[in-house]
C-alpha cells in the first residue's frame, strides 16, 4: 500500500513526489510518456537558462527517485475507492494508495469517468479541468489534483511549484501536522 499514488510524471507530479518521498511517505508515479512537457521546448523556468522537456522530466524523476519514489510506465485506466483508500488500475500494474493525486496536464477524461467535477478550462487549448479547493483537494475525499489539470498555468515552473504546493497538503494531512522542508548548506 502506498501512502501516495501519483497519475502523471510531468513538473507537477514529479515536483510533488520529490517532496511525498523525501518526507519518506511510500510515493508511486503512473505516466504514460505522452504529457505535453515531453514536446516543450523551455526557457522560462527560475534556475534553468534552457531545457528540453523530456530532459527537464528525467531530472525531476531522478530527484524523486533518489528519495525513494517509484515510478511506473502506465496508463491508468481506473480508480476504485477501498476500505482503506484506492486501488488505481493501469493498462499493465494495479497500485493500491491511502491518497491519490491527479496531475494529468491537459487530459480530464480520466477524472470525468471516475466522478470529479469537471469545469471548464481557464488555459488556452486546455477544454477541462479537475475543480479543486484551495489546497487541491476535488469532490472526492482523498483525491486531488495539482498542475494544469488543477486550473493552473500550463508553464512548467507554475505547474511545479502548484504540484509541490499540494503534496506539501497531502503530506500535512497524513503527518496531522503542517509540514515544512527546509534543508540547510552542508
Amino acid at each position: 500500500m502506498f501512502d501516495i499514488a501519483i497519475i502523471g510524471a510531468g513538473p507537477a507530479g514529479s515536483s510533488a513526489a520529490i517532496f511525498a518521498a523525501k518526507d519518506g511517505k511510500k510515493t508511486v508515479v503512473l505516466d504514460n510518456g505522452k504529457g505535453m512537457t515531453q514536446r516543450a521546448w523551455v526557457e522560462n523556468h527560475y534556475g534553468v537558462p534552457e531545457v528540453a522537456g523530456p530532459d527537464l522530466i528525467e531530472t525531476g524523476k531522478q530527484q524523486a527517485t533518489k528519495f525513494g519514489a517509484e515510478f511506473l510506465n502506465d496508463t491508468v485506466v481506473n480508480i476504485v475507492s477501498n476500505d482503506e483508500g484506492f486501488t488505481i488500475e493501469g493498462e499493465n500494474e494495479t497500485v493500491q494508495a491511502k491518497h491519490v493525486l491527479f496531475a494529468t496536464g491537459a487530459l480530464s477524461n480520466l477524472a470525468e469517468r471516475i466522478g470529479l467535477t469537471v469545469i471548464p478550462g481557464t488555459e488556452p487549448r486546455i477544454k477541462s479541468i479537475v475543480e479543486v479547493d484551495k489546497d487541491g483537494r476535488t469532490n472526492k475525499e482523498g483525491i486531488w489534483a495539482c498542475g494544469t489539470i488543477a486550473g493552473v498555468s500550463v508553464h512548467t515552473i507554475v505547474t511545479s511549484g502548484n504540484g509541490a504546493a499540494v503534496a506539501i497538503n497531502i503530506i500535512s494531512e497524513l503527518n496531522g501536522e503542517r509540514y515544512v522542508d527546509h534543508d540547510i548548506l552542508k
